[in-house]
């Protein structure tokens, strides 16, 4: 399901399992996310997301969370 793909990939960041700028930059909180459909949608959504300009990334986490708050529904 959705919510346990999301369970799934913070763990995978926030134990830096996963290589990348999360890793690199030692990044535990979720400030934004989206729900698709599928694997396919998602990663081509990513895909897109990454090639984008950091002001525009910047614009579209604070739409939604002005605040900057960790977004991951099971932390505590």
């Amino acid at each position: 399901s959705g919510a346990e793909d999301l369970v799934w990939r913070t763990w995978q960041h926030r134990s830096g399992a996963v290589r990348g700028h999360t890793k690199r930059h030692g990044i535990k909180q979720l400030g934004w996310y989206e729900w698709h459909d599928g694997f396919e949608s998602a990663a081509h959504r990513e895909y897109l997301i990454k090639r984008w300009r950091r002001a525009w990334k910047i614009a579209l986490i604070e739409e939604q969370n002005p605040n900057w708050e960790d977004r991951y529904p099971l932390h505590s």
